[in-house]
């Protein structure tokens, strides 16, 4: 009988123990797990602060319209979500990068010293993206342009690593292998031009989208006939236009910015062999209202992202000119708007609140998020990242500026050939 008791016993104080816990009060079941950064940090948001997003645009000098639209774009998604996520106000701590790589050094520099931006929007350009990501990544910051195109921050698009990559950098923007497409495309089976010189200024955008555009003609069956340069800064086209017009292309393309794409314009007129402005082909970097106005852009061709469609974005548009009375001043302000909905989206996804109303988010796990996300429903179409950050569901117009005197928004509806990968 001593054994048989010696073994219930056990069995009735493991019946009593599980009572007496199921029985104990809710305050004393275990305390869920203390939040623990990753390896990139995390940021803290206390209950009553802000959550802060840096922003890096050019919004002085000549390309200022580019990044005053993507900026006008961000404070409208902020807007959008009432100035707020998950119950704190949304700041932005903007810099300006001026389109150049020293702005970019800069800018990147102002935003990491501060402890509590837990993401980037920018840059406009992608020569300022280059040394800007180097900083940002070493943070552990991720970053989202709405208007880099270059395909060295990401890849050739045939899983070849762009060789100024790094972690955590993301585009909603396309990539310039679709729109060196686009414009060849055009050039080759619309215009029927067999002759290609290509210009750019050695920043990474105008010189990989030269060069994009070089290797689609030749693939078409076209030849480029010259390939060259002009540097920041000149002033005098007459040296390289000479050397183009002795070529005798049929298309000039030069994906440049002003005021160096100005000179060209208006110096070519002294060219017989280039002042059929129906030769000249210009990018998106010079979509905008300060260049389309010149009256040697009369008859000249230009590459660019596809105006949205849709009800959204005619919302979208409406609220933009009721906020500051015009209408979108550049071709990447849906791109910017988009760019701002993920970050704000991912954060919403991977953000831990304690009970106190604190919020922690993670780096690497915000970081993770962008890299997964897909079908992302916005203005611009439906966006999947891949794994060296391009987001994009790139859709490319060429359109042409057919009057001497025209808005931006007249001329980028005048619309004369559109290109998607893979139609």
């Amino acid at each position: 009988m001593s054994g048989h008791r010696s073994l219930v016993a056990p069995a009735v104080i493991s019946v009593i123990a599980l009572i007496a816990a199921a029985c104990a009060p809710d305050d004393e079941e275990a305390a869920p797990e203390e939040f623990s950064p990753g390896p990139l940090g995390a940021v803290t948001v206390a209950p009553d602060d802000p959550i802060m997003i840096g922003v890096i645009q050019a919004i002085s000098g000549d390309t200022a319209s580019l990044g005053v639209d993507q900026v006008r774009a961000i404070d409208l998604a902020i807007a959008d979500r009432g100035g707020e996520l998950l119950g704190h106000p949304v700041e932005t701590q903007v810099e300006d990068d001026a389109c150049l790589a020293e702005g970019g050094t800069t800018a990147a520099q102002a935003l990491v010293a501060n402890p509590q931006v837990m993401g980037v929007l920018g840059t406009s350009c992608s020569g300022a993206a280059v040394p800007a990501m180097e900083i940002l990544a070493e943070t552990g910051i991720a970053t989202i342009s709405g208007s880099n195109t270059s395909p060295a921050l990401t890849s050739d698009l045939e899983g070849t690593q762009g060789a100024a990559n790094q972690p955590g950098y993301f585009r909603t923007s396309h990539n310039d292998v679709v729109q060196g497409q686009a414009a060849a495309e055009f050039a080759f089976t619309e215009l029927g031009a067999q002759r290609a010189a290509t210009i750019h200024d050695g920043d990474p955008y105008t010189e990989g989208l030269a060069t994009a555009f070089g290797t689609s003609f030749t693939e078409l069956g076209g030849e480029v006939v010259l390939a060259t340069a002009i540097s920041k800064g000149d002033t005098d086209m007459r040296p390289v236009l000479t050397e183009v017009a002795a070529a005798t292309p049929d298309i000039v393309f030069f994906p440049i910015f002003q005021p160096e794409a100005d000179f060209i314009v208006q110096q070519a007129k002294d060219f017989p062999a280039l002042a059929e402005t129906q030769k000249m082909m210009g990018a998106d970097g010079l979509l905008s209202d300060t260049f389309v106005v010149i009256p040697q852009t009369e008859g000249m061709y230009f590459s660019g992202p596809a105006t949205p469609t849709g009800s959204a974005y005619e919302d979208f548009v409406a609220a933009y000119q009721a906020e500051f009375g015009e209408a979108p001043i550049q071709a990447f302000h849906a791109h910017s708007y988009d760019a701002a909905n993920m970050l704000m989206d991912a954060v919403e996804e991977v953000a831990v609140e304690e009970d106190d109303g604190t919020l922690q988010i993670d780096r690497q796990a915000l970081m993770d998020q962008l890299y997964a996300t897909e079908d992302f429903e916005g203005l611009t179409g439906t966006l999947t990242c891949d794994e060296f950050g391009d987001c994009a569901d790139p859709k490319i117009d060429i359109v042409q500026n057919t009057a001497e005197q025209q808005t931006i928004d007249q001329v980028r509806g005048n619309v004369l050939f559109t290109f998607e990968p893979g139609e």
